[in-house]
């Protein structure tokens, strides 16, 4: 009877003030996880502080966090992942919870959706709750209504999971993909609200709400284009014909009365547009066929990987006499 084996994977910059904490109360949470601690080329103390405390402490030089998930999936072996910032705001207390949803459910991510106290407000300013608010509305109307809070940075995945995602960004917008990743090949997914609390004293956000933001939305639009190209590229297309069609029509009651075409740049410019349309629209259908044929690639990949199974009970002895 070999039990789960369960890893939590903390990726650092800077988080001297805060990571004993949360590697202490990771280990009190799960007595049995293995408790990694990734630094992203940390500037103060914090690979010590983090050994002091039991973990196990590893370098990426590649800065960012989607560098640092790329390096943390790739190394570590386990049957469930804990995901968590090192800025000791998440819930240590919820892992053992999400852990057993996600192995008695047999699911392959499981995300912990942010509940903040009255008085924690500076944790999530209102700037990012909006910021969540509507990038998650964007990913729900285009990928699938089945996430309440995509950027949450405390998730656990499957073996399955981390073996199979493809970890193509290098910043915050990683938990887009994770997001993405999970609608796309429609794996069972879950949520569980924990508590979201402001960060300790001495310890400073990473997080630029505009920056981060534009680059996430960035990522959505990639994303769209990758994963929805008839979709991305039939609205262009539909904007480009409206275009040609705005500018050419003008010109068609004096083609029909004269049989001349005045202005004849514009009448260039509107054929030229037109052209452009229907490139799109060609674009998109031969685009669609070629995600189908990565959607079944990477579905494949997923199922190759074998999935966890309980351990097995012994049957009962038969009771003598």
């Amino acid at each position: 009877m070999t039990p789960a084996r369960i890893a939590v994977l903390i990726p650092c910059y800077n988080e001297e003030v805060a990571i004993p904490r949360v590697v202490a109360d990771f280990r009190a949470a799960l007595p049995g996880a293995t408790v990694y601690v990734y630094d992203n080329n940390s500037r103060d103390r914090t690979r010590e502080v983090a050994a002091a405390a039991g973990a196990v402490v590893r370098r990426e030089p590649l800065q960012g966090k989607g560098n640092v998930i790329r390096r943390m999936f790739a190394d570590i072996e386990a049957d469930a992942y804990v995901l968590v910032d090192g800025d000791d705001t998440y819930e240590a207390a919820a892992a053992a919870g999400m852990v057993e949803h996600l192995l008695a459910d047999r699911l392959d991510m499981v995300t912990g959706l942010r509940v903040t106290d009255a008085e924690a407000t500076a944790a999530y300013r209102p700037g990012h709750r909006f910021g969540n608010v509507a990038l998650t509305g964007m990913v729900r109307w285009v990928f699938g209504d089945r996430t309440g809070d995509m950027l949450s940075g405390y998730r656990v995945f499957s073996r399955r999971f981390v073996k199979s995602f493809p970890a193509l960004a290098s910043g915050f917008e990683t938990e887009t993909e994770f997001t993405v990743h999970a609608l796309e090949l429609r794996l069972p997914v879950g949520e569980v609200r924990t508590r979201y609390k402001e960060r300790p004293d001495g310890s400073v956000s990473k997080l630029s709400t505009w920056r981060d933001g534009m680059r996430i939305l960035r990522t959505i639009l990639l994303l769209v284009q990758r994963e929805r190209p008839l979709a991305f590229f039939s609205i262009i297309g539909a904007l480009l014909a409206a275009a040609a069609v705005g500018i050419a029509l003008p010109l068609i009651p004096t083609y029909l009365e004269t049989g001349l075409v005045p202005r004849f740049p514009t009448a260039i410019l509107a054929t030229g547009l037109g052209i452009l349309a229907s490139l799109a629209f060609t674009c998109g259908l031969i685009l669609d066929n070629v995600t189908r044929g990565r959607q079944e690639a990477r579905r494949m990949a997923y199922l190759a990987i074998p999935a966890w199974e309980p351990p097995a009970i012994p049957p009962a002895r038969p009771t003598p006499g």
